[in-house]
């Protein structure tokens, strides 16, 4: 698959390389923008304020799958219900929220671990099998946790609890959803 990827740090840099080493064709896009007219789907994975900003600066967007993998680290523009919706107000294809709970720090150790970590996700219909393909790509299981209103949900309760684990447990770490007797 044709990826383009938005933002070239921790998130969007590493999920590029992983996809890389997937066999994916990988377009990464910084700060002077670029085009994203060839990809079949597109990761934004930029600071959640920069949201607009960044997707301004690349042309070929309409339409496309794009996976929103923005945390609410940098506010957010609240006329819209999530930072997904937004990235939805300017791509107008279909949205998945996917890659925002999962520490970017330990992308390097996922290979390495007993079973596969999960990644939690939201998506339309019609973002979902590109979604989980590249889940999968990256070296998770995909668990979706329903349409797009539930990317809010996501975004503060997931990731802020996730984050407030790391803080006073565990530091960073994977996470994974089963069923039982799947482990």
């Amino acid at each position: 698959m044709k990826v383009a990827v938005i933002g070239r740090g921790k998130v969007g840099g590493r999920l590029a390389r992983r996809w890389q080493m997937a066999g994916h064709a990988v377009t990464m896009i910084g700060r002077d923008g670029g085009d994203a007219s060839e990809a079949a789907a597109i990761l934004v994975a930029v600071p959640s304020g920069q949201i607009a900003d960044a997707l301004g600066k690349v042309t070929g967007l309409a339409g496309k799958v794009t996976i929103d993998a923005t945390n609410p680290l940098a506010g957010r523009n609240e006329t819209h219900p999530s930072l997904a919706h937004e990235v939805k107000s300017i791509v107008g294809g279909p949205v998945a929220k996917s890659f925002n709970v999962n520490f970017a720090a330990l992308y390097g150790q996922i290979d390495w671990q007993r079973v596969r970590p999960t990644n939690l996700y939201a998506a339309e219909g019609d973002a979902r099998a590109a979604t989980e393909q590249l889940i999968v790509d990256a070296g998770y299981d995909p668990v979706y946790v329903g349409g797009l209103d539930m990317a809010r949900a996501l975004e503060d309760y997931v990731t802020g609890l996730h984050l407030k684990i790391s803080q006073v447990e565990l530091g960073p770490f994977f996470s994974r959803y089963a069923m039982p007797g799947e482990l």
